[in-house]
């Protein structure tokens, strides 16, 4: 009798396949022919899933969304359990903002792939629509954050914006020197930086 391959398991790998290569060389080595050979497939299989290698990267861009998504979702759920203000609350805004960065392979990886499309996605309009998903999610998981850690308030709505928008920066150039400079920028060096920013949002002075 002819195999039964499980459709969305294949997928699966083949998107791991691509996380794999853009993670060790880079986005622009992901063609068909190379996913294929990195997920030890033959192209013919890649294209029975995949008609081409913008199809394919667009499909992988939303996967590796939907994996940050859940995680931050996750996360979250954990800030929003704990009292108000309390060190229960602060660990678990820490680790909800540890998903922005590549603090373990799996991590590493995703953050890694993320970062590669967000930046093809200026230059290749195809990836346009998930990236524009990727921001909004993003935003609204942080915005979400920001009011349980400063609710209510003169001009809320605009605070909510502003304070949302900057901690996204400050998650983007942390992610990206963790990247980039990974004996420097360390996860003891990551949570300074988080702890000394959650400071700045309550009004606190940061720890010394």
């Amino acid at each position: 009798m002819p195999k039964i391959v499980d459709a969305e398991a294949r997928r699966q790998e083949v998107v791991q396949a691509v996380f794999r290569i853009i993670a060790s060389d880079g986005l622009e080595r992901a063609s068909l022919r190379e996913v294929a050979d990195e997920a030890g497939l033959a192209v013919g299989s890649v294209r029975h899933y995949f008609a081409s290698s913008d199809d394919l990267l667009v499909f992988s861009f939303g996967a590796v969304i939907d994996r940050i998504a859940a995680r931050l979702e996750e996360s979250l759920a954990l800030v929003e359990q704990e009292p108000q203000g309390s060190p229960e609350q602060h660990s678990a805004v820490v680790n909800f903002l540890g998903q922005f960065l590549p603090l373990d392979e799996e991590l590493a990886v995703d953050a890694c792939v993320w970062m590669a499309f967000r930046h093809a996605a200026r230059i290749k309009p195809v990836l346009a629509a998930e990236a524009e998903r990727s921001h909004r999610t993003v935003a609204a998981a942080v915005g979400r954050l920001i009011m349980l850690l400063n609710p209510g308030g003169a001009d809320a709505q605009q605070t909510l914006v502003t304070e949302a928008e900057r901690l996204l920066a400050t998650m983007d150039g942390l992610c990206m020197h963790a990247l980039l400079q990974p004996d420097w920028m360390t996860a003891e060096m990551c949570s300074d930086v988080i702890t000394a920013h959650l400071h700045s949002l309550s009004g606190a002075p940061a720890a010394g």
